[in-house]
């Protein structure tokens, strides 16, 4: 996965389906304010353990916003997507996220989380949900749908504080590996 820098070009977003700008105006203890709020979808997200090879699937892709920012932009993240299906519970989302990201077809996913994330700019709700997989439930490379180009990365167990230790990861994964530290390592 590489991406061409001289491709890129900067410029106002003027319609978009993913966020709508907006201006709040309101009083607090009796000071008139505004916020700047970038509207935008909930997502879901899944940490994944294959309980074959003792290990944790993660994805890897490039985030445009965060290239700005470090001339680099992969990141490493849990399989997500945004909650923007009609006629779909998110835990159906996130069974659909797993396959099309990950290649494995899951039943049973279990919430681990829910919370605000981004609550300075969106405030966008994330539900973290846990999975595990075995080998036989691998039914596809995984690696996204229509445009995305999405690396599947599996970590070994014991290789989790290392990943913790990385500048781009997402809050989301990090919580979700201490989440399973705390939680499941001494189980499996």
């Amino acid at each position: 996965m590489s991406i061409d820098k001289s491709s890129i070009k900067l410029y106002d977003c003027k319609d978009s389906k993913y966020i709508k700008i907006k201006q709040m105006s309101y009083t607090e203890n009796g000071i008139h304010k505004t916020w700047d709020i970038a509207e935008s979808h909930d997502s879901v997200s899944v940490l994944i353990y294959n309980k074959n090879n003792n290990s944790i699937i993660i994805v890897k892709q490039f985030r445009p916003a965060v290239f700005l920012k470090n001339n680099d932009g992969y990141m490493y993240e849990l399989c997500a997507g945004l909650i923007d299906k009609e006629n779909k519970t998110i835990e159906q989302i996130a069974k659909e996220e797993v396959l099309e990201e990950c290649g494995y077809k899951v039943e049973n996913i279990t919430k681990i989380a829910q919370f605000y994330s981004s609550v300075g700019t969106s405030g966008n709700k994330q539900s973290i949900f846990y999975t595990e997989v075995d080998n036989n439930q691998k039914i596809t490379n995984g690696g996204g749908i229509d445009n995305e180009f999405i690396e599947v990365v599996e970590i070994k167990i014991n290789q989790i504080k290392n990943i913790l230790q990385l500048s781009n990861i997402t809050p989301s994964l990090g919580f979700a590996l201490m989440w399973f530290l705390l939680n499941k390592q001494g189980s499996i």
